[in-house]
């Protein structure tokens, strides 16, 4: 593995939305890979964030993907809405969906690469029966609704479980990290399995500048390449 293998997707939860255009573009510039969008509502977790102008915003600012992640309720009434605004990518909450394979399709017929997410409790298995119809599995190593929380080290498990499923299919299926993502935490990640680290604070927030932050990232993958995977 070298530090190539995981993309960095940083978190607008974590930006400065007054300067919400400008940061987004320098975001990009320094080397991330998707830009992260999070939509909560309240209902399904304790927060409530953006909507589709926001996504419609970050997509003019943006060249690369645009990963966005529903965290709400019956989020199969939103997900032509987000595509339409310029989603590359749309994950729903296994939690959330009373007809997962159904959303699921939706994400698929809309144009957008379709991903599911799994809160810290939710085991693996949760998902056995779809995981063929996914391009992105979102691993939620905090508990979901707010930033800047502490990385949940037992979610580890199951991002390994989930990388030997998706090895033994064979398949091209992101899994992503998303919460507590830094520099301290992001070669664990990697070394379990994950593909794609989402990062907010640690990137939007760095003393040093965003570009800062993504080095960062950068540079504890590449301390992390050398380990023998666990998975």
């Amino acid at each position: 593995m070298n530090e190539n293998v995981i993309k960095i997707a940083p978190s607008i939860l974590a930006a400065d939305f007054g300067r919400l255009a400008e940061q987004v573009e320098a975001a990009q510039a320094a080397g991330a890979d998707w830009i992260h969008i999070d939509i909560m509502d309240g209902r399904f977790v304790p927060n409530i964030t953006m909507g589709p102008l926001v996504v419609e915003a970050v997509a003019k600012a943006a060249s690369i993907p645009l990963d966005v992640h529903l965290m709400i309720v019956e989020p199969e009434r939103y997900i032509q809405r987000f595509a339409d605004s310029g989603a590359s990518s749309i994950s729903v909450h296994v939690e959330a969906c009373r007809h997962l394979h159904r959303a699921l399709g939706q994400i698929t017929e809309a144009g957008c690469r379709a991903g599911v997410a799994l809160n810290p409790h939710t085991p693996a298995a949760a998902i056995s029966e779809i995981v063929e119809m996914v391009q992105i599995i979102n691993v939620m190593t905090v508990n979901p609704g707010f930033g800047g929380q502490q990385f949940i080290k037992s979610t580890l498990s199951k991002i390994r479980s989930l990388r030997k499923r998706v090895n033994q299919l064979g398949a091209d299926i992101h899994i992503e990290v998303d919460g507590g993502v830094t520099g301290a935490t992001i070669g664990a990640a990697l070394s379990a399995g994950a593909s794609v680290a989402i990062a907010g604070t640690c990137v939007f927030q760095h003393d040093n500048g965003i570009a800062a932050g993504i080095a960062e990232l950068r540079r504890a993958a590449a301390k992390a390449a050398h380990v023998e995977d666990k998975y």
